[in-house]
């Protein structure tokens, strides 16, 4: 199942941010490739180097969250916030929904950062950030579909399943962090989580006064 996209009928303004999000991912990216290892080692996010010196890696707490370790990791992520997050930036607004982007991407870090003190490992990726996107779309729009091309056929379903299908994509994808296997590199589960939740509870403070609404 392939998610190609969701019901933007009650969606009231253009997600300029969302664009510009996916744009600055995608740019990111391919300066990313063309930097090689040079650059995941200077604009990653690594813990005990930041640990060490946090005033001079603190840039990485945010272009790390525009990194990521392969297409896949990029594709992924990259359609998911296309399909969720100008619902949620509908109902912040543009300024509220940059703010929260970055806090649950901020969240994310820094959860990983509680699990991993002296790690040596590169953490990158815009998947904590996302994933506070989800968690916000199932407490806004908790019976919300989403249309998937099953097939040569397109369905609806429930976004709780197209999200849970989210989740399977980051852990087969080996996202979250770059590194040689003996560092054991891998997924970022906790960052996951972290932004969830953060995306969850900042919900409550984020969303306007339409309150909780169901898409058809």
């Amino acid at each position: 199942m392939i998610p190609i996209g969701d019901d933007d009928t009650a969606r009231r303004t253009v997600p300029l941010v969302t664009y510009a999000l996916i744009a600055l991912n995608v740019l990111f990216f391919f300066v990313e490739l063309s930097g090689g290892d040079a650059f995941i080692g200077k604009w990653a996010f690594v813990p005990s180097r930041f640990l060490a010196n946090p005033f001079a890696d603190f840039l990485t707490l945010f272009t790390s969250m525009f990194m990521h370790a392969g297409w896949v990791h990029l594709g992924g992520n990259m359609l998911y916030l296309w399909i969720f997050g100008d619902n949620v930036e509908d109902r912040f607004g543009h300024i509220k929904f940059t703010i929260f982007y970055l806090l649950c991407g901020l969240a994310a870090t820094f959860a990983q950062l509680a699990f991993s003190l002296g790690s040596n490992v590169p953490n990158l990726g815009a998947s904590g950030a996302i994933a506070g996107v989800l968690g916000a779309y199932i407490l806004l729009f908790p019976q919300g579909k989403v249309r998937v091309l099953q097939g040569q056929q397109v369905i609806q379903v429930p976004a709780l399943i197209v999200i849970g299908i989210w989740i399977v994509l980051q852990f087969f994808s080996g996202i979250g962090s770059i590194a040689n296997t003996a560092q054991t590199g891998g997924v970022a589960y906790i960052a996951h989580i972290g932004g969830f939740v953060a995306g969850f509870v900042l919900t409550f403070l984020f969303r306007g006064s339409r309150g909780t609404q169901a898409t058809g």
